[in-house]
């Protein structure tokens, strides 16, 4: 069993990349791509740039070239329901495209050719994101200390939908046309549901696991990355390393 590891900023990848014993690293498309073996599975990980092209060209890239049985996709995100607080963990339930509009060919948010504006997570991969999430909180104190002394005591694990666009995020007024389009969606983030199209093109498993840094609203570059620096590559590569090694 081959893992695909992607994230879409340094800053999330880092430490994940850092954690493959021994990688070969092997460069095509102008990426960088770490393979080695992690625990009992062979791993890919790969730092993919922002954004649905770069992200869906460095996932065909993991499952063409790389033959990856499954895709693990991790990084932050803003959040767009109003119970999710900045430190809070989204595993994805299933993915919509935001900035899809193709009218009047097809209705707005299809995806083109597939009569589908949803893509769906498998359950069991959400299951699993689900617990390799929870095991690390419960068992990470000093990170749990960590966050709570930036003011985030007891982030939440929830299961939700995401939205993805070539848009970032930073009114409120774009976060509530969101919401009230996809009122489902629990976060936002600009690469996540083009993974899921690859994926489901591929027919290839995917789990997404996101980490709320801001509350998409205009605050949020600032937020985002005094999150991302401060806390997101701990966070990720925590949930990565409890997955990998306990699934």
């Amino acid at each position: 069993m081959r893992i695909g590891i992607i994230g879409a900023m340094p800053e999330e990848m880092e430490k994940i990349l850092a954690a493959i014993p021994q990688p070969v690293i092997e460069e095509y498309g102008k990426r960088k791509y770490y393979c080695g073996k992690w625990g009992d599975w062979d791993v890919v990980g790969v730092f993919s740039r922002w954004g649905k092209v770069a992200s869906a060209a460095t996932v065909t890239e993991l499952i063409v070239r790389y033959a990856v049985d499954k895709i693990v996709f991790v990084g932050i995100a803003g959040a767009v329901s109003p119970d999710l607080n900045v430190g809070d963990v989204v595993v994805a339930s299933g993915f919509y495209q935001h900035d899809m509009d193709a009218r009047p060919l097809m209705p707005r948010f299809e995806l083109p050719l597939t009569g589908k504006a949803y893509l769906p997570q498998a359950e069991a991969e959400t299951k699993k994101g689900l617990k390799a999430v929870s095991a690390f909180l419960e068992n990470a104190p000093s990170f749990r200390a960590q966050l709570s002394v930036q003011g985030m005591p007891s982030p939440k694990v929830v299961v939700g939908d995401m939205a993805s666009g070539d848009l970032f995020i930073s009114s409120a007024a774009m976060r509530d046309t969101i919401r009230r389009h996809f009122p489902s969606v629990a976060c936002v983030d600009m690469e996540s549901a083009a993974v899921a199209q690859v994926c489901d093109d591929y027919d290839v498993p995917l789990l997404v696991i996101r980490v709320m840094s801001d509350a998409a609203d205009e605050h949020a570059s600032v937020s985002a990355s005094d999150f991302v620096l401060q806390h997101g590559g701990d966070y990720l590569a925590g949930i990565v390393k409890q997955y990998v090694e306990g699934c």
